[in-house]
């Protein structure tokens, strides 16, 4: 959240967007359970974010979810995220027509979330 709020780029790119996310890594071979990441975005700025142990612990208006080794792509940059949707390496719910309108902010956003330190499962 904090990452995201100080980036320039992001805030300029999603000053229209109103809507917030549920991110989903799918439970495999790799990872016991999902793991779901909740955040409200609005106009350029994370509100609020939190790490659910039950998808429907809190209303997001979107909801976007894959296997790791997908989420793990889009983080190194290997999968963009419209393209990844597009090829239904991640599953959408919500307003596509929303998202793709707003493709400058989905892709700034994955560039902000690689920039920040992750540990992949038995990597």
């Amino acid at each position: 959240m904090e990452e995201l709020n100080q980036n320039q780029e992001y805030a300029k790119a999603a000053k229209n967007w109103e809507g917030s996310f549920l991110f989903v890594v799918n439970a495999g071979p790799r990872m016991e359970r999902d793991f779901l990441l909740f955040m409200d975005l609005w106009h350029g700025r994370c509100r609020d974010w939190e790490v659910l142990l039950d998808r429907n612990a809190r209303k997001a208006d979107f909801a976007i979810e894959g296997p790791l080794e997908n989420w793990v792509g889009l983080l190194k940059g290997e999968i963009d995220p419209i393209k990844g949707l597009m090829a239904r390496k991640f599953k959408l719910r919500g307003s596509m027509f929303k998202v793709i309108r707003n493709v400058g902010a989905a892709s700034e956003l994955a560039n902000n979330c690689a920039r920040v330190p992750t540990e992949f499962p038995n990597e």
